[in-house]
């Protein structure tokens, strides 16, 4: 505060000997200045005025591009956000000779805490595929430390980071991967690479010469290296880091999948790549990379794909309760990564689902159905009970639609309804004969095509609450016989809970116990079926003279012309045969489509009485024809 600042000059003035000058800082926000470099500081000023200062002390890389020169920075763990780097664009000078570039870096650099390469580099690899991070890279072998050189990116690692190194085959057999792993990892902006994963083709060949004289190789290394050597590319690359390193190199053991390859593919998170049990552990390359010890991990389990029946997914928990999850491995994996599961003594968390399924991935599909579905299993006993009844009443529908329907009988009534004049015989229709053939036929169809549409509708209209109720299935008359026993047992418990909890007592429960209420459900269906036959019989009739009523009031309904004309038809017809016939199975085109409920079992059920009932009506007609 300005009223402090006295005191504060007075204090070093009088302890010091020095005095307190006061600095202005640039706050216009431009982004334009001149850097100065004073002693380990790095001045952004604008003008007189500096905007921010840089402790070159903390800078942990220099880079330098056209016109551009990045600076990163070490990694601050305690702070929850660290700046990780600034880059300067510094404009081309017009001096011969000097890069202003250049200029820029090494005035960085002579300050800065960056691993410096000295001397010269033991051997180069040129060009190398590199996954992560991605690009092609000149690796530098220097003594203490890798130097991977992009065209946009440096990366200096030392052999003290390196943790474990890797070399894994690809699963087509023409390709290995080499992966470095690295705590702390290297850093590219806020990104960072635990990982460092190189890409070899197996048909690559190198001849290899070391910058060194024969006597140091033998001397540092020990007869692990020599000066000249020549073989597969990724054997030179694995064989040089194993030696400067000094870390065993691990590949995969003895687990080999279905194809024969010694991994699996699958998926993690958004990416496909290639999962490898190991004698120790999991890795996954390689995006994003994943080791995982045995010993971190909490418990494994195999769960069901969750989009097709084709693949599983392979859950990985960790004793610190991170959960990976691989998915879209195939299903005749299973087998192989279940025994190499069970071979290392990792925890399974469905052990007991599975144990008998390590071949049959059929009954693995299903192994996750851990509770009895008490719905199901009774929608299933009434689904069974519905064909029978449906195959009993569609047996004795089917003769009575035979019977009611004759097609000799009812053409000449068809001739007589259809033809110009009404009152004409028979004999008259004899021009028309084709189509008159034709219209039972139709007629046929119609009755047949509709019977169903019948039953539809009388099953919406609601149950008769004098039938017979259907008879429960095994289960349920344990579950209703049950039910307070389980109360008593779970205070409390939910009708939810109630439900999972019965149907894993079921489930568990002798073959011979539950024998006992397959019995009981077999004498409550035969007991339903006995009293649906009487239900039956006793309520055809009772429908019958309902339906015979509800025809009376239609045909009072009906116009007058069109009561003369069926008056007509019925009085000219010979027999009683055929009244009855035109009666219970035709109606006029204006009537079928008017009266969409219309269908055959009604016609059948009104067959029945209309041998009692045919005589009044017919009278009736011809009392109103005759007036």
């Amino acid at each position: 505060r300005t009223q402090e600042f006295d005191k504060l000059s007075d204090f070093f003035k009088a302890h010091y000997r020095l005095e307190l000058a006061e600095k202005d800082l640039c706050v216009k926000g431009w982004n334009w200045g001149t850097v100065r470099f004073g002693g380990q500081l790095l001045s952004f000023d604008i003008g007189e005025q500096p905007v921010f200062e840089i402790p070159l002390s903390n800078v942990s890389q220099c880079t330098t591009g056209k016109n551009e020169v990045t600076l990163e920075f070490h990694q601050n763990d305690d702070a929850e956000v660290s700046l990780m780097e600034v880059r300067f664009y510094v404009p081309p000078s017009q001096e011969d000779g000097v890069d202003p570039v250049e200029a820029f870096a090494q005035n960085v650099l002579s300050k800065a805490d960056v691993i410096q390469a000295t001397g010269d580099a033991i051997c180069i690899f040129r060009e190398l595929q590199c996954l992560t991070p991605r690009g092609r890279y000149d690796i530098r072998i220097y003594p203490t430390f890798l130097h991977l050189h992009g065209k946009t990116f440096d990366y200096k690692i030392p052999y003290t980071t390196v943790l474990r190194l890797f070399l894994l085959p690809h699963k087509d057999q023409r390709q290995m991967f080499f992966v470095i792993s690295l705590d702390p990892p290297i850093k590219q902006g806020q990104t960072r690479y635990h990982f460092l994963i190189l890409l070899f083709s197996k048909d690559e060949d190198i001849s290899l010469t070391l910058n060194m004289n024969e006597e140091e190789v033998e001397k540092r290394f020990e007869g692990r290296l020599t000066k000249n050597m020549s073989g597969s590319l990724y054997e030179m690359v694995s064989r040089v880091m194993k030696a400067l390193v000094n870390r065993k190199i691990t590949v995969p053991g003895n687990f080999q999948g279905h194809s024969g390859a010694q991994c699996i593919t699958c998926s993690y998170k958004a990416s496909s790549g290639l999962l490898y049990p190991l004698e120790r552990g999991f890795i996954y390359v390689h995006k994003p990379p994943v080791h995982i010890r045995f010993d971190e991990i909490s418990f494994v389990n195999f769960a069901r794909g969750t989009t097709t029946t084709r693949s599983f997914d392979f859950e990985i928990e960790t004793k610190q309760g991170t959960q990976y999850t691989f998915s879209s491995i195939e299903r005749e994996e299973y087998g192989k990564l279940f025994d190499f599961v069970n071979a290392k003594k990792l925890n399974i968390k469905n052990r007991g689902l599975k144990e008998g399924m390590k071949q049959s991935y059929d009954e693995y599909a299903d192994s996750d159905e851990d509770q009895h579905d008490a719905y199901l299993e009774r929608m299933k006993e009434e689904g069974k009970i519905r064909e029978e009844n449906a195959n009993d009443s569609s047996d004795g529908s089917g003769e009575e639609t035979d019977e009611s329907f004759n097609p000799g009988e009812e053409d000449d009534d068809v001739a007589e309804e259809f033809d110009s004049n009404a009152s004409a015989s028979s004999s008259s229709g004899d021009g028309d004969s084709d189509r008159d053939e034709k219209k039972p036929a139709k007629k046929a169809k119609l009755v047949k095509d509709r019977k169903p549409r019948k039953k539809q509708l009388e099953s919406k209209k609601g149950k008769d609450p004098n039938a017979p109720k259907r008879p429960m299935s095994a289960y349920m008359l344990w579950l209703n016989a049950s039910r307070e026993r389980i109360k008593s047992d779970h205070p409390g418990i939910s009708i939810t809970d109630l439900s999972k909890k019965a149907g894993e007592l079921w489930k568990a429960m002798s073959k011979e116990k539950k024998e006992e209420w397959d019995r009981k459900a077999e004498d409550a269906r035969r007991d339903y079926e006995k009293a649906m036959k009487e239900y039956s019989a006793g309520g055809r009739a009772e429908s019958s003279r309902e339906r015979l009523k509800k025809k009376k009031k239609k045909q009072e309904k009906q116009p007058k012309g069109k009561a003369e004309r069926k008056g007509a038809a019925k009085s000219s017809s010979s027999s009683k045969s055929s009244a009855k016939s035109t009666n219970e199975s035709f109606k006029s085109k204006e009537f079928v489509s008017s009266d969409e409920s219309s269908s055959a079992e009604s016609k059948k059920e009104d067959s029945e009485e209309e041998g009692a009932a045919s005589a009044p009506p017919s009278s009736e007609d011809s009392a109103s024809g005759s007036d």
